[in-house]
């Protein structure tokens, strides 16, 4: 791990939280894009939106997306159209049906979804296209909208590294893809540089971050018994910090928490997990957040305006796209300095004096 950190404690700079975590694109924002008056078919203009196959319902991934769609659609006063899948197989025919559904704009959510939407886009280029999680496709109707989230990651690692009991804290994914391993890269890199410092040896578990092909895997984006299992698993292990990355299998992680009656902490993803889910609320020692919302609602009223292009839409701990959330109910049980060190931290990040390794960080 290439790390090179400075020990000076640097302020200022306080870790985000929800009411904080506003994105900022690559490319320039229109003069006024939340107002439909700048375009005279902003009325007749129609945004809509394809889910993976965690759905619309999964307070997290997909929940976020259709948030910012809804928030734009009503800034603009049109109506939207946003189509849930129900399994990979849905994604080709619910792009093709938003086609002939007449939408100006189809923002696609996830990185499963990539192939269906370039072939989609390829098909109409007089329709634009916005995806999350995925810059992959090189075409000047598809706007990639994706977010550096190993920075955000590394500061939740540190802060379980700091946390753990045990000495063991565990992570566990959907489908080892990209946007799902940048999580459990940044984790990994947060709890070696707390070792670093603090001349501890924490281990983490479900993760390989050198070879990039093994760890702990549900195969899919539902909450079921796979992924009350594997988070089971990582309990067993002694793990007393847990992090799934994968919309709503942290579900499953809660009721595996629930079962054992340990003392357990979840760290959630996407979005300020606390908030979104009141009934594990008290399990979460942080979430790392992304500003999916945020940016595709800026991405869908700058398109309206007649300010479509392709150029990434990247979040970022520098411009407020990523951050981790506020302690919440774990305010008083953390180490009364790790506020101070997040700080640090996440300065020497945006300076570049600790620089992150995720081959699956946006370049």
């Amino acid at each position: 791990m290439r790390i090179t950190s400075r020990k000076t404690a640097l302020s200022g700079l306080a870790v985000l939280g929800t009411s904080a975590l506003l994105l900022a694109g690559c490319a320039a924002a229109p003069t006024d894009p939340s107002d439909p008056g700048t375009d005279p078919g902003a009325t007749d203009f129609k945004p809509c939106m394809v889910s993976d196959s965690g759905g619309f319902d999964d307070k997290s991934f997909n929940q976020l997306g259709k948030e910012g769609l809804d928030k734009a659609s009503a800034a603009l006063g049109v109506t939207g159209n946003a189509v849930e899948s129900q399994a990979e197989t849905d994604y080709p025919s619910n792009i093709n049906g938003l086609v002939d559904d007449g939408c100006n704009i189809i923002v696609t959510v996830g990185f499963l979804l990539a192939a269906a939407t370039d072939t989609a886009a390829q098909a109409n280029p007089d329709v634009n296209f916005a995806i999350i999680d995925d810059s992959s496709i090189d075409l000047a109707n598809v706007k990639p909208i994706v977010f550096d989230t190993a920075q955000a990651a590394f500061l939740a690692g540190y802060a379980a590294a700091s946390y753990t009991k045990t000495g063991i804290v565990g992570t566990f994914g959907g489908i080892p893809i990209p946007p799902v391993t940048i999580f459990m890269d940044g984790f990994y890199e947060g709890v070696m540089h707390y070792n670093e410092v603090k001349g501890t040896s924490v281990q983490v578990l479900g993760w390989d971050i050198a070879k990039q092909d093994e760890g702990a895997f549900t195969g899919g984006f539902e909450a079921n018994d796979t992924a009350k299992s594997t988070a089971q698993n990582l309990i067993d292990q002694n793990a007393d910090v847990i992090l799934p990355v994968g919309g709503p299998i942290f579900l499953s992680a809660g009721e595996a928490i629930r079962d054992s009656g340990k003392d357990i902490a979840l760290i959630g993803v996407d979005a300020d997990v606390y908030v979104t889910s009141p009934d594990l609320s008290d399990l979460f020692l942080t979430s790392i957040m992304k500003g999916i919302a945020v940016g595709v609602d800026e991405v869908v009223t700058t398109a309206a305006a007649g300010n479509f292009d392709n150029s990434p839409f990247v979040g970022t701990l520098e411009n407020g796209g990523v951050g981790i959330a506020d302690f919440h109910d774990f305010a008083s049980k953390v180490d009364p300095g790790l506020q101070a060190e997040l700080d640090a931290l996440k300065a020497e990040i945006i300076s570049g004096a600790i620089t992150l390794n995720s081959p699956s960080s946006p370049r």
